[in-house]
C-alpha cells in the first residue's frame, strides 16, 4: 500500500548518480510497473551472483582478478538490493510498534538504521 504523500525511490539512478523518485497514488501506472519489474530483475540477478560468489570463493584456485571482479559485482548488487529494501520499506503501511513480549530482548530496528 503506497502512501500518496510519499515519493517512491526508483530502482535506478538519474544523471550524475542522483536518486530518482516517483510521485504516485498507486502502483498501477506504467513507471510503477516498470520499477516493480526492474526491482524483480535486480533481486534475481543478485541471487544468481550470490550463487556464483559461493562457487568462486569455494574454489581455492580463483585468480585475484576474478575475486576482485566478483567483489565489484557484489558491491553493485548490494547497492541495488539496498535501494530496493529502502524503497519497499518506505512503502510499508505505518503501524504501531508492538511491545516486546516478555523475555524478548531483541532490539527493534528502524528504517533510520538503514539509511
Amino acid at each position: 500500500m503506497t502512501n500518496h504523500n510519499e515519493l517512491r525511490l526508483l530502482p535506478w539512478s538519474g544523471p550524475e548518480g542522483n536518486p530518482c523518485y516517483l510521485s504516485t497514488e498507486g502502483s498501477g501506472g506504467y513507471l510503477s510497473r516498470l520499477a516493480d519489474h526492474t526491482e524483480a530483475v535486480q533481486l534475481e540477478m543478485a541471487a544468481e551472483l550470490l550463487e556464483h560468489a559461493v562457487e568462486v570463493l569455494d574454489d581455492g584456485e580463483s585468480e585475484p582478478n576474478e575475486v576482485r571482479l566478483l567483489a565489484m559485482d557484489m558491491t553493485e548488487a548490494l547497492r541495488d538490493v539496498r535501494r530496493v529494501a529502502i524503497s519497499r520499506g518506505h512503502r510499508l503501511p505505518l503501524t504501531d510498534t508492538p511491545a516486546c513480549e516478555e523475555g524478548d530482548e531483541s532490539p527493534q530496528l528502524s528504517a533510520a538504521a538503514f539509511g
